[in-house]
């Protein structure tokens, strides 16, 4: 079976954060919930300063700590060596956002259908919805999904997280996707620059396994002294130690824990 990852060119990378927009229309998550996040940050000091762009999905990590944190048989290892969050069993107890040393897990404290950035039950946007559903009720998102070799049950819903209250949620490696037979991500087949690279890992002939024998040279991954193995690839050069954010998407009271690694109340993945 396929181990899927991601290799990501920094190089390319323009800051639009187009891949953020397609990520939240094809996953609906609820407001302030940013499963792929696109960090912009700043080198140096002016005149020499340098602006700089790191887009941060979900490392789906071989060893990941969220996994061993979670007492609850929530966070899960699951097929295409995915990380993902079996919603049914989650109970709010946010174990695995904690133990995660990328700050990429969102909280949904509030009822999904009172968390969106359009109020589809007001009478005055009546002209604008038209009758359409409410984003949130994508059927893909709430399908169940089934694994031969799960051990435990072989029937999770893992796809759809936000759209349930007191549920940790985080990117699926666009898993709904995968089970509908594509075989890009949202942000990937969305970057106007080309700059996600998704496939198998353990294929020779895929993209991504072919960039990583040909440019491996040139690639690192995030705070891999955790042991967290992570899954996504960077093509480019680690942001320094003196990198610092200047700018950055707000995020709403209490929808990511905030920790000793964070600056402006967000997580820094790379420190």
């Amino acid at each position: 079976m396929a181990r899927l990852g991601m290799v990501i060119d920094l190089n390319r990378c323009m800051g639009c954060r187009a891949c953020m927009v397609a990520c939240k229309v094809e996953n609906n998550t609820p407001a302030s919930h940013f499963f792929m996040y696109v960090f912009r940050l700043i080198e140096g000091k002016y005149p020499d300063s340098k602006v700089r762009f790191l887009p941060r999905p979900c490392n789906h990590c071989d060893n990941p700590p969220c996994v061993a944190a979670c007492p609850n048989d929530a966070r899960i290892k699951w097929k295409y060596g995915t990380t993902q969050t079996d919603w049914d069993n989650s109970k709010g107890t946010r174990a695995c956002e904690k133990a995660c040393p990328y700050g990429v897990n969102y909280f949904n404290t509030a009822d999904p259908a009172g968390n969106q950035y359009l109020d589809w039950a007001d009478d005055n946007l009546a002209d604008v919805t038209a009758g359409t559903l409410p984003a949130y009720w994508n059927p893909d998102l709430e399908k169940p999904l089934t694994w031969d070799e799960e051990p435990r049950k072989q029937t999770r819903r893992i796809a759809g997280g936000g759209h349930r209250q007191n549920v940790v949620n985080k990117c699926t490696f666009c898993i709904h996707r995968h089970e509908n037979g594509l075989t890009q991500t949202a942000c990937q087949e969305t970057c106007p620059v080309q700059a996600i690279h998704f496939g198998d890992l353990d294929d020779p002939a895929s993209e991504v396994a072919k960039l990583i024998a040909s440019r491996g040279n040139e690639m690192f991954r995030l705070k891999t002294e955790a042991g967290t193995d992570p899954k996504v690839y960077f093509i480019g050069r680690y942001p320094e130690d003196s990198a610092e954010l200047f700018e950055i998407v707000a995020v709403a009271n209490d929808v990511q824990l905030r920790g000793t690694d964070e600056t402006k109340g967000t997580v820094i993945p790379w420190k």
